[in-house]
């Protein structure tokens, strides 16, 4: 069976799993005439209700513009990374990228505060800095206050930083920042933080430096 049939079937799978394991799932479904892409969103809830996530994707090129206008329908921004399996390493080096953003702004915050700047006053000003990501902007307000409902968990960050490191290891590129990162969201989940969002990463900081926390 020709895949890129227009009446074949294909699996857009837009979880962030190991990339070995998006492969192996590939060719089961190659087995039965079915078409796989790995194609995983940034842009967590406020993107999937808004339709403003960015996806990879990784496969056929020709299946991908199948599927195009599908994505489309719920995220503006799609890059065709590749080859299978390239779509999620991707979305793990993005993710890697976050944790880590979030720890060192966590650390930036405490320095000021522990030195006498107010803890507002340290956020407002670092948001307004070169520093402020557009991921900081909307989670640096998360160490004044955490939100009831976390945006992308503790345990779903520290899930994917171990994904990172797995790959790490498997290509020969050392991540020592997000080692530290990954475990900070260990000691997150000593303190009873696993549902929170991983920002609290600053409350562990926190603790450790004799602040009170956001949570």
């Amino acid at each position: 069976m020709n895949t890129n049939e227009p009446n074949a079937l294909v699996v857009v799978d837009c979880t962030t799993i190991s990339p070995s394991v998006s492969r192996k799932i590939a060719q089961q479904f190659a087995a039965r005439g079915v078409s796989y892409l790995d194609a995983p969103c940034s842009g967590s809830k406020t993107g999937a209700t808004n339709a403003t996530l960015t996806f990879m994707v990784g496969g056929d090129p020709e299946v991908f513009e199948r599927v195009r206008p599908y994505l489309l329908a719920i995220g503006p921004t799609i890059t065709h990374v590749g080859a299978l399996g390239l779509a999620v390493t991707m979305k793990i080096a993005i993710n890697l990228g976050i944790g880590v953003q979030m720890l060192a702004f966590s650390e930036a915050v405490l320095l000021a505060e522990k030195s006498g700047i107010p803890r507002e006053r340290a956020v407002e000003a670092l948001l307004k800095s070169v520093t402020a990501s557009p991921m900081l902007k909307y989670r640096g307000p998360f160490v004044l206050k955490m939100p009831e409902e976390a945006l992308f968990s503790v345990m779903l960050m520290q899930k994917d930083l171990q994904l990172a490191l797995e790959q790490g290891r498997a290509v020969g590129v050392p991540l020592p920042s997000t080692s530290l990162t990954h475990e900070m969201l260990t000691a997150a989940r000593g303190l009873g933080l696993a549902d929170k969002d991983f920002a609290a990463v600053f409350d562990v900081l926190a603790r450790m430096s004799g602040l009170p926390g956001s949570c």
